[in-house]
C-alpha cells in the first residue's frame, strides 16, 4: 500500500482539528456573551477590562469592539509570551507558561493595583480562559515565588489532572480562588470565562481568581499527599497548607460559560461526519492510548472517532514532550501491538497549539509511525521510558505543529481508519 490513503487521512484530521479550534475562537465567544450579557449604559461609574489567560488578547479585543463608542476607564490583558501581540487600546503584560516566573508575578501585582483602584459603582469584566494558572503566580505571606514554581514542577510530573492541581494552586495564592474578586469589592466583577477543564467547573478555569475556591487548604494537602510529592514540596508550602487563612467576606461570583471543551469536539467531529466519543478523555496516558485503540478497533473501515479531554502523565524521565505527543506514540504503539488492520491515522493535539514545553501542538501518527522509527534503528520504547517524545515524533515525521492559537479549551483527538 502506498502513502495516498494515509496522506488523505492526515489531511482530514488536521482539518478537523482546525476546525475544532476554530470553534473555540475567543473573539466571537466573547463578543456573542457580551451583547447577550452586558449592558455599558447600565454602569453607574468606570468601567475596567481585564483579560488573563491563552486567549486574553483576542478576548480583549472583542470586548473592546462589543462595546462600541462605551470606552473603558483601563484594559489589562494578561497572557503567555506565544499569544503576546500587541493592541491598540489594550496594555498586554506577557510571562511564562506552564511554569510560572518574575513577570507574571508582576502581571499579578499589576492586576490586583489595577483591582484596588476600583470603587463602588464601578463594573470589572473579568475574561477569563485557561493558563492563568501560571500567568497570574501570587504566593500568599510566607511562601516564595520560587517555592511555587518548585510545587508548579512536581504538580506538572504528577499525574494529576487540572482540577486537582489547581486546587492546590489556589491555596497558596492571593489571586486564585477568588482572590482578585475580593481584591476588587465593593466593585462589581462580570466573568466571561473560556473552560479548558472538563466538565466546565468555572472555578478551576485558571484557577478562578474572580470566582471561588474549589476545595479547601486540607483538600490541597490530601491531594498533594495522594500524588506522593507532599514531602518534596517546599517547608513553607507544607506550614501554610497546614495552617490555612481563608478568605472572608468573599462577594457572590457572577460568570458566564462562553467556550468549553465539548463545543470544539462538536465541531471537529462535524468536519468529518465524525462519531463522538461518549466519555472524555482523560487519566493516565497509557489507560487512554489502550481506550483509544479499543475504540477504534470497533469503528468500520471509511469512518472517524473524536474525542475530547486531557489525559495526565506521570514524568519518569528527562526527555521533552507533552501528553499529546506521548498520546499519539502510546496509540501507535497500541495499534501495533492489537494488530490494527489497514491504513489508520491518530491526530492528538492542544487546542492552544501548545503541548508542554514545546513548540508543537502534539502529534498524527500513522499505522507507519513504528516502522519509520524502526529503519532509523530507533526504539519507541527508548523514547517513551525517557518522556521523549518531542524527538521520537521528530523522527519519525508526525509533530503537528500550529503555532498558538489565541485560545485554550484543553485537547482534541480524532482516529480515522481508511476504506
Amino acid at each position: 500500500m502506498n502513502d495516498n490513503p494515509r496522506a488523505a487521512l492526515r489531511e482530514q484530521a488536521e482539518f478537523a482539528f482546525q476546525r475544532g479550534v476554530q470553534a473555540a475562537d475567543p473573539k466571537r465567544a466573547t463578543s456573542a456573551a457580551i451583547h447577550a450579557h452586558f449592558d455599558p449604559n447600565r454602569v453607574a461609574g468606570d468601567l475596567y477590562i481585564l483579560a488573563f489567560g491563552k486567549a486574553a488578547v483576542g478576548m480583549a479585543q472583542a470586548a473592546l469592539e462589543a462595546l462600541g463608542p462605551f470606552e473603558p476607564r483601563r484594559v489589562l490583558a494578561i497572557t503567555n509570551y506565544e499569544n503576546d501581540t500587541q493592541c491598540d487600546g489594550i496594555e498586554i503584560l506577557a510571562a511564562a507558561h506552564p511554569v510560572p516566573d518574575a513577570k507574571g508575578a508582576e502581571a499579578a501585582l499589576c492586576a490586583e493595583d489595577m483591582l484596588r483602584d476600583a470603587k463602588d459603582g464601578d463594573v470589572i469584566l473579568a475574561l477569563v480562559s485557561g493558563g492563568a494558572s501560571a500567568l497570574l503566580p501570587a504566593p500568599i505571606d510566607g511562601v516564595s515565588l520560587a517555592d511555587k514554581i518548585k510545587v508548579n514542577e512536581l504538580l506538572l510530573g504528577s499525574g494529576l489532572d487540572i482540577g486537582s492541581m489547581n486546587i492546590v494552586r489556589q491555596s497558596l495564592s492571593r489571586t486564585k480562588g477568588g482572590g482578585l474578586l475580593a481584591t476588587a469589592a465593593p466593585a462589581r466583577v462580570i466573568s466571561f470565562v473560556l473552560s479548558d477543564v472538563l466538565g466546565d467547573d468555572m472555578r478551576l478555569v485558571g484557577s478562578g481568581p474572580t470566582l471561588s475556591r474549589a476545595g479547601t487548604s486540607d483538600d490541597a494537602r490530601e491531594i498533594l499527599q495522594s500524588a506522593g510529592v507532599w514531602e518534596q514540596c517546599p517547608s513553607s508550602v507544607r506550614d501554610a497548607l497546614l495552617t490555612p487563612k481563608p478568605l472572608e467576606g468573599q462577594p457572590e461570583p457572577e460568570a458566564h460559560l462562553i467556550g468549553s471543551n465539548g463545543l470544539s469536539l462538536s465541531a471537529m467531529a462535524a468536519a468529518l461526519n465524525a462519531d463522538i466519543s461518549p466519555n472524555p478523555l482523560e487519566g493516565d496516558v497509557q489507560e487512554a492510548a489502550e481506550r483509544v485503540v479499543g475504540e477504534a478497533l470497533r469503528l468500520p473501515a471509511g469512518k472517524a472517532l473524536a474525542f475530547g479531554g486531557e489525559t495526565t502523565v506521570v514524568l519518569k524521565g528527562s526527555g521533552r514532550g507533552g501528553r499529546n505527543q506521548e498520546l499519539a506514540l502510546r496509540v501507535a504503539q497500541e495499534a501495533e501491538r492489537r494488530g490494527m488492520p489497514g491504513a489508520w491515522v491518530f491526530l492528538s493535539g492542544g487546542t492552544d497549539g501548545r503541548d508542554g514545553p514545546t513548540d508543537a501542538a502534539g502529534g498524527v501518527v500513522d499505522d507507519q509511525t513504528l516502522a519509520r522509527l524502526a529503519k532509523q534503528d530507533l526504539s519507541l520504547s527508548d523514547f517513551l521510558d525517557q518522556n521523549d517524545s518531542y524527538k521520537a515524533l521528530e523522527a519519525s515525521g508526525d509533530l503537528l505543529i500550529t503555532g498558538a492559537t489565541g485560545t485554550n479549551v484543553a485537547d482534541l483527538q480524532i482516529f480515522l481508519r481508511a476504506e
